[in-house]
């Protein structure tokens, strides 16, 4: 059953040095305040996986947290690149980072695969390309039963999952509603999680379209009100279009981001 934590808490219980770390949430939802935490707690060595990498994995990477990204996509939406991800990959600054890039249905796939306990997923896809050349994770497979040649995608198994919701009940069980993407999937496929959420209740209300996450399938969940800031929460608060435009600045010139870095570490 899931349990009620703080951030730090769940942070400094549910993350280590060297783990493989899944923050979910698209456009919506993203869990920023649980990614600086772990900027603050000083984690190192991780294996970040994201099917669109934003300004929270910018400054992962740029606080020096990741030796690794797997991903499907990356940039500020609606502003440009991610210039610490652009700086750790062409220039080894803070350090060099390995990446592994997909499709979003391979990645989608892969969370699928590991939701499931299945060892790899199939899809029609990355045809006319050379990922599976590059890519140990990508690989063809042959249907026994019509002879189609068809991509191989291993699945996707995360130390822990962490992602942004708008409820939990006080027994742990989160529901989130609007767009959504793999953060379902991620938490299953994960060895543990740690769900944020806007605020905890008594009953979750029913609501059309919901998903919700029981507390046997959840970890941890802490309440962290405006937890997915910059990016909205449907029905609490809009998206903050000023702070994407101006990470763009910040993130391009490696003193003005520590400086940032510093004011984020000091709480």
């Amino acid at each position: 059953m899931a349990e009620l934590v703080s951030l730090a808490e769940g942070v400094a219980e549910l993350v280590h040095d060297g783990d493989a770390v899944a923050l979910e949430g698209f456009t919506h939802l993203i869990p920023v305040a649980a990614g600086q935490e772990i900027i603050r707690q000083g984690r190192r060595d991780l294996t970040l996986i994201r099917m669109t990498p934003d300004i929270v994995y910018d400054q992962l990477i740029g606080a020096g947290c990741a030796a690794r990204l797997v991903f499907s996509w990356g940039g500020n939406p609606g502003v440009g690149s991610l210039h610490r991800f652009r700086d750790a990959v062409e220039r080894g600054w803070p350090r060099p980072i390995e990446i592994e890039e997909h499709s979003h249905a391979g990645m989608a796939n892969r969370y699928v695969a590991g939701a499931s306990g299945l060892p790899f997923a199939v899809l029609r896809g990355y045809v006319g390309t050379d990922i599976a050349r590059h890519t140990a994770t990508v690989s063809t497979v042959t249907c026994p039963f019509t002879g189609e040649v068809l991509t191989a995608v291993a699945a996707l198994n995360p130390d822990v999952a962490v992602i942004h919701a708008q409820r939990a009940d006080r027994r742990g069980n989160v529901q989130m509603w609007g767009i959504t993407g793999v953060q379902k999937e991620a938490v299953l496929a994960a060895s543990r999680s740690l769900v944020t959420v806007e605020e905890i209740v008594d009953e979750l209300d029913p609501r059309p379209d919901a998903v919700v996450l029981p507390a046997w399938v959840v970890t941890a969940v802490a309440e962290v009100p405006r937890g997915a800031h910059p990016s909205y929460a449907q029905g609490y608060y809009d998206r903050d279009n000023d702070y994407y435009q101006s990470w763009d600045p910040i993130s391009r010139d490696r003193s003005t981001f520590s400086r940032w870095l510093d004011e984020v570490t000091a709480g």
